[in-house]
């Protein structure tokens, strides 16, 4: 059951559902039933905007652009700021409003698909509302797969447009990451990157990049890996490899000359890390036709 106010869409307001012979389609399309949209909207300056769900039979996702909200859920009040993302997955009994003086403005979206749950926890919310801060191209990215209202419900239209919301999802998975990374109780991530840029023509230990990001050395390695899959020092070596394509397919310099210029003295030992890495030997590479 679900209970929202009669108030009318606000000017400039969006509000468009999949038709169910399109999501019944969707459902079963392989190339859609991962993940696609139900339903989708922007309220700007949503005046007395409510709803109350005591069942929800998808998954919503909410970006405050402006304004101020509230959301019950699990008998806790949260706060909502502009710049937050909320996610309520499929199931969960929940109430949000918007603010009686502050109004909000918002974008949101109803998915579904076989891989809902899982884009949900690529998400890896600790809680259900992240600040994210104002992400102008999070909102292109809404802006543009709204575009379907215009589509005439157009089947390949919507192909598309669930490949947007796939990649919607992925999108804020990575500002996830990034904003806790940022948050002080994790590392900088990019402060980090940046360190291991700086000397990618030398070599790097475990030690060094802990005291750049003032961690310990445990830490460190934990938090790091938490955020990227990869221990620091195989990220390092990544980042290494990725150099290593650009000037083998930049320069005409050896693979020792390359392999120099990355602070390795053995071109074998390095040649060994490039293949494992990429799966090709750096000769290899240079002569494939995959560019």
């Amino acid at each position: 059951m679900s209970l929202t106010s009669n108030w009318p869409l606000p000017p400039k307001g969006i509000r468009f559902l999949t038709p169910q012979f399109l999501i019944d389609q969707l459902a079963v399309n392989p190339l859609t039933a991962g993940l696609y949209p139900v339903a989708m909207g922007y309220y700007p300056r949503a005046e007395h905007h409510q709803m109350v769900r005591e069942s929800h039979s998808n998954n919503l996702l909410i970006y405050c652009t402006a304004g101020r909200g509230t959301l019950m859920l699990d008998n806790q009040t949260f706060r909502i700021r502009p710049g937050d993302l909320i996610l309520l997955p499929k199931g969960v009994k929940h109430s949000y409003s918007s603010h009686s003086n502050y109004p909000w403005s918002i974008y949101w979206i109803h998915f579904e698909g076989q891989l809902s749950e899982a884009f949900c926890q690529h998400l890896n919310l600790t809680n259900p509302i992240q600040s994210l801060g104002m992400q102008p191209r999070l909102i292109s990215d809404f802006e543009e797969l709204f575009s379907l209202r215009h589509s005439g419900y157009n089947s390949a239209s919507f192909v598309h447009g669930s490949h947007q919301l796939q990649q919607i999802m992925s999108h804020l998975a990575l500002l996830v990451r990034q904003q806790r990374s940022k948050s002080g109780k994790q590392i900088d991530l990019d402060s980090a990157r940046a360190y291991m840029n700086e000397h990618l023509h030398g070599q790097m230990d475990l030690a060094s990049l802990a005291a750049h990001s003032k961690l310990s050395k445990y830490h460190f390695s934990k938090r790091f890996k938490a955020l990227t899959g990869h221990s620091p020092i195989q990220f390092f070596i990544n980042l290494k490899m990725q150099h290593a394509c650009y000037l083998l397919d930049a320069s005409t310099q050896s693979v020792k000359q390359v392999a120099a210029a990355l602070g390795y003295d053995d071109a074998y030992y390095f040649s060994r890390l490039f293949k494992k890495v990429i799966g090709l030997s750096p000769d290899q590479y240079r002569k494939s036709k995959h560019r």
